[in-house]
């Protein structure tokens, strides 16, 4: 085989079974680590869920560390186009409240997940995990940072008295919220004794704005 042909071999796309067989390996990893967290997940599990031969998932997804960050950064990128997106025709719209500044946030993630899409919801627990555990650091770092970053500032903007400390706090407490959002329905419902007792992104807002501005007014 010439150089020539074996670099057009190594630069061709990767076929129609490939790319489809590499996206049911990482819904299912997706869904497994979700379930299971990172420790817990086997590799031969995520496997079974994908419908694949265990070789194929190492091929396609490497080691498990490797993997759970390639599951953690396909919807991460997305997300944070869409956010930044709605955040920027909302300054263009006019002037920000911090309820427009949250809702920014929040609503692109939770029209992803309408409707109980299985692989958004278990997404929003692996942001959970690695939020949580400074061992993902460097991911957070890298894939939830530099968006974070700008919606504190727009948060900081509105309260230039305040130290930035305290609007990282004021933010950090709204995104917990938002993870625990569509998970809450059924509880609230229990709590309410009403049956198909809806929980909403008003409320989701108007709940974090009113922690985050009676946060940053006490500074």
């Amino acid at each position: 085989m010439t150089v020539k042909k074996e670099k057009k071999q190594r630069l061709r796309a990767p076929s129609k079974r490939s790319l489809a067989s590499r996206s049911r390996i990482l819904d299912a990893a997706e869904l497994v680590f979700a379930r299971d967290g990172f420790e817990g997940a086997k590799v031969r599990d995520i496997a079974a869920a994908a419908e694949v031969p265990l070789g194929l998932v190492h091929h396609h997804g490497g080691g498990k560390e490797a993997l759970f960050r390639e599951v953690v950064e396909r919807r991460a990128e997305a997300l944070s186009r869409l956010r930044l997106a709605a955040l920027a025709q909302a300054k263009a719209d006019g002037a920000l409240s911090l309820s427009d500044i949250l809702r920014c946030f929040f609503q692109p993630y939770l029209e992803k997940a309408e409707g109980g899409d299985a692989q958004w919801l278990a997404y929003a627990r692996l942001v959970a995990i690695v939020s949580a555990d400074p061992a993902w650091a460097k991911i957070s770092a890298e894939l939830f940072d530099p968006t974070a970053q700008r919606f504190i500032d727009e948060i900081a903007g509105l309260y230039p008295q305040v130290r930035r400390a305290v609007a990282a706090e004021a933010f950090v407490y709204s995104v917990a919220a938002l993870l625990a959002f569509l998970t809450s329905q059924w509880r609230v419902a229990a709590l309410s004794e009403a049956a198909g007792a809806q929980v909403t992104i008003d409320g989701l807002v108007a709940f974090c704005a009113a922690g985050c501005g009676a946060r940053l007014t006490q500074g």
